[in-house]
């Protein structure tokens, strides 16, 4: 694969937990094209630097753009490995048809990806609680006006060092349910990692800050009754001794962390539910004092201990404000996965190199 040098390399920033999250971005990132003409094509790695658009280019009027979140963990013997890599490829060209994106090759994705990380190794943080952030996007680039599919694409992927996603590491989120604004609906493209559902959750996410909040968890948009999700978090319940989670009804992203919790709590004996859950049920439960724990998962956050909900203007502390047991032990199962201090039974770490 192609490498283009950089003149003159960047100053890193401290390696360690004061790097916040996506603020850095690291020396070089890989690219490939697409056109009608030619498919996927001209892969490379080159510097990480400013690219120039037309103001006419697709993605800046239509959002046809799709991407994804991954981590690279610098392991005990010096080594580095990405936790299911695969899962990611396959979820974002799933995005990709539900955006009338063409299909890209992830083996070639995968080579990019692993050939950029030797390159950057340097740049992967060793510090509890950290990672090189990683991000795939695929954005349209044909230089036009019209509400049609792009006929050219840019696939890229740059990478951050990062700490933890929230500020106060895990210390349990305080989530606001949002009654008014949706996020997505059924038959739109809720469980696709496109650009505008997030833009879609920043007037929601903006107040729920402004009033003392980390994120909103969201209900459904037709009757506002279902929990769906968090900003950037899937959400489980430990309800009466069961761990539920709601459904993928189409309108909720898959989780890869979401994924992987469900396995392990089904393999250690655990009563798990999939299914539509009301926020009456969860406020039920908190109520009668059968909500033992809540936490949000995801590539981000990995596991984050959810410590109080409001509905409607009355707060429900959870678990006392603390982290549950079941959170516990998730957190400290995938992350001693990923940073290579406990045994890999499912085989999820792929090593690099």
């Amino acid at each position: 694969m192609q490498v283009i040098p950089r003149t003159v390399l960047k100053q890193k920033p401290k390696l360690d937990s004061s790097l916040g999250f996506g603020q850095y971005f690291t020396d070089y990132m890989f690219t490939m094209k697409y056109t009608k003409e030619e498919g996927w094509h001209d892969a490379k790695i080159e510097p990480n630097e400013p690219v120039k658009f037309d103001l006419a280019t697709t993605i800046f009027h239509y959002a046809q753009g799709v991407f994804e979140g991954m981590k690279a963990f610098l392991q005990p013997d010096g080594s580095v490995c990405v936790f299911r890599p695969d899962e990611n490829w396959a979820r974002m060209n799933r995005s990709c048809e539900r955006m009338c994106i063409p299909q890209f090759p992830a083996e070639l994705a995968e080579e990019g990806l692993e050939e950029l990380l030797k390159l950057e190794k340097g740049w992967i943080p060793s510090a509890p609680g950290t990672a090189l952030y990683i991000r795939p996007t695929i954005v349209a680039t044909r230089v036009m006006l019209g509400v049609h599919a792009s006929t050219e694409y840019l696939f890229f992927i740059i990478l951050s060092p990062v700490g933890s996603y929230y500020a106060h590491g895990l210390e349990p989120t305080k989530l606001i349910v949002e009654s008014y604004y949706a996020r997505s609906a059924l038959g739109g493209t809720g469980e696709a990692k496109c650009l505008g559902n997030y833009a879609a959750s920043m007037k929601a996410g903006e107040e729920a800050e402004e009033k003392g909040f980390d994120q909103v968890l969201w209900l459904d948009s037709a009757e506002k009754k279902y929990v769906e999700e968090v900003g950037s978090m899937n959400i489980f319940f430990v309800i009466g001794g069961e761990v539920v989670t709601p459904a993928l009804v189409g309108s909720i992203l898959p989780g890869i962390t979401r994924k992987s919790c469900l396995q392990i709590l089904r393999d250690r004996g655990y009563r798990v539910s999939e299914r539509r859950i009301s926020i009456e049920e969860v406020v039920a439960a908190a109520e009668n004092g059968t909500l033992d724990e809540a936490f949000g998962t995801g590539t981000a956050a990995v596991i984050s201990p959810v410590g109080l909900i409001r509905y409607q203007g009355k707060d429900y502390p959870i678990n006392g404000g603390r982290m549950g047991e079941i959170t516990r032990m998730l957190y400290d199962t995938i992350t001693g996965i990923q940073y290579g201090t406990k045994e890999d039974v499912y085989g999820w770490r792929k090593y690099i190199g």
